[in-house]
């Protein structure tokens, strides 16, 4: 942001008009005003702005409708409305055509100036034929940020759903809109995220992923909101929460889904007014914080059985984004784990340069296979193969997929169990299905849990209860 940018104020009241030019006045930033859409129509027509703050309701027409012209003619142009207060409806609305945000009225300074501040720091868009300053060399990495080696595996590929995917990311990172990213456990949902964020205004900020289904359900407030010294036994000092930590970026809520319904109604409001109360505190605190939710599981059903709220469920669902299976990209495995050989290459102990090689069996035998874990198990399953090679070929016996069930399968073998009574069946295939999920995971339970679709509390009960967790304590 500096002295030359320049912004379009659209609204027929001469007071709020007033009061934004001279907000943008004392940030260094010219403006123009409008009190109609024909007028703003006009000065857009005959001006270069960086920005266009516009009234959802003008004598003219609305706000929307200056939203698709600007969409239509000035698509570098970042377009934020203003709604009445509580119109909920209309702020979706505005978020699902486009808009970069919105703002309620009465309007709140501090919101506005973040607002300013965030629009006004978007990286331009690439033009036809080139790529954005730090754009990544693969040309199927379209997304416009230099990603790591893991990101770069994740979205390469030419199927239509990847390719889809990456076009969203791009466009959703021009936006503050809430995004619901949708996806198998290991289709790469929180690499979206950061993604999202990465190419958009708040990259400079905080990204705070925060795993939902890890926190005890007495703990959550705090960890959320933060606390005041003194608020609860062990309170020794302030501390602050997620939103305090993401303020000016991005937190991503993993598992989403496994929030307790006490702790959504929290989060809404938190949401809605962009305003948090630390525990033990009188007063609240702004936030400007954009949200990125994430679950393996479908929202709507859990809506509809009564699990989660559907008014969270509308603020955080604003635009969805999926994230593509493994199975559904087979044609693009070969070059995803031509990837992710080269980045285990990389990162060996050894220091070795060479990139193992998969021979043509071993290409065949992933691309029949299901991958029930997606990316996560590719690698998994390459890290292992590369270890069990006699040289540096791959072959379709070192990925040891055999046991494993294709398109789609548990991957878990089949398990003799006719002597077994119904219960101690089920046992035994769930004792199976968590240590083949923990061995793939490397024992990392949260990744675990997330393999085999669960949160990590339901996860660290079964443990408890089928006595895997004092098993594995006791080979520590």
């Amino acid at each position: 942001m500096n002295a030359k940018s320049h912004v379009l104020v659209v609204d027929d009241e001469a007071d709020i008009r007033e009061l934004l030019a001279m907000t943008l006045a004392r940030m260094g930033v010219e403006s123009h005003g409008a009190a109609t859409r024909e007028e703003a129509l006009a000065l857009l027509a005959a001006n270069s702005y960086n920005l266009c703050l516009t009234d959802m309701r003008l004598p003219d027409g609305d706000g929307l409708s200056v939203l698709e012209y600007v969409t239509r003619n000035h698509p570098q142009m970042p377009v934020a409305v203003i709604t009445a207060h509580g119109s909920t409806e209309n702020a979706v609305a505005a978020l699902k055509a486009g808009a970069f945000d919105y703002l309620a009225k009465p309007v709140s300074l501090e919101q506005l100036r973040a607002l300013i501040r965030s629009a006004l720091s978007l990286p331009p868009v690439a033009r036809a034929g080139q790529s954005p300053r730090n754009d990544a060399v693969d040309e199927n990495n379209s997304v416009g940020v230099e990603p790591s080696a893991q990101d770069t595996a994740v979205l390469v590929g030419n199927s239509s759903q990847m390719q889809q995917a990456r076009q969203m990311i791009a466009k959703l990172a021009r936006s503050q809109a809430p995004v619901h990213v949708t996806g198998e456990s290991g289709s790469g949902k929180e690499l979206a995220a950061r993604l999202i964020h990465d190419k958009g205004s708040r990259q400079a900020q905080p990204f705070v992923p925060v795993n939902c289904g890890a926190i005890p359900e007495n703990l959550m407030e705090s960890e959320f909101f933060g606390y005041k010294k003194g608020a609860f036994t062990g309170a020794a000092a302030d501390r602050d929460g997620f939103f305090q930590a993401a303020n000016g970026g991005t937190l991503f809520l993993d598992e989403v889904a496994d929030l307790p319904l006490p702790m959504q109604v929290k989060l809404l409001r938190a949401i809605q007014e962009k305003k948090v109360r630390k525990v033990g505190s009188t007063t609240e605190e702004n936030v400007d914080v954009r949200v990125i939710s994430a679950t393996h599981r479908n929202l709507a059903d859990e809506v509809k059985n009564g699990v989660f709220r559907q008014d969270l469920y509308y603020r955080l669902n604003v635009i969805e984004l999926r994230m593509p299976s493994l199975r559904e990209m087979r044609d693009d495995i070969p070059v995803l784990a031509g990837m992710l050989l080269q980045k285990l290459a990389g990162g060996s102990g050894g220091g070795s340069s060479t990139v193992p090689q998969l021979r043509e069996d071993a290409v065949a035998a992933l691309q029949k296979y299901g991958f029930p874990g997606n990316v996560r198990e590719l690698e998994n399953v390459l890290e292992r193969a590369w270890t069990l090679a006699s040289g540096d070929e791959i072959t379709a016996e070192d990925l040891q997929l055999t046991a494993a069930a294709p398109d789609g399968g548990d991957g878990v073998a089949d398990l003799d169990t006719s002597a077994l009574s119904l219960p101690e069946k089920l046992e035994s295939m769930e004792r199976k299905a968590i240590m083949a999920a923990l061995e793939k995971t490397r024992y990392n339970r949260t990744a675990a849990a997330k393999l085999l679709g669960v949160s990590f509390r339901a996860l660290r009960y079964r443990m408890e209860r089928l006595g895997i967790k004092d098993e594995l304590d006791q080979k520590r």
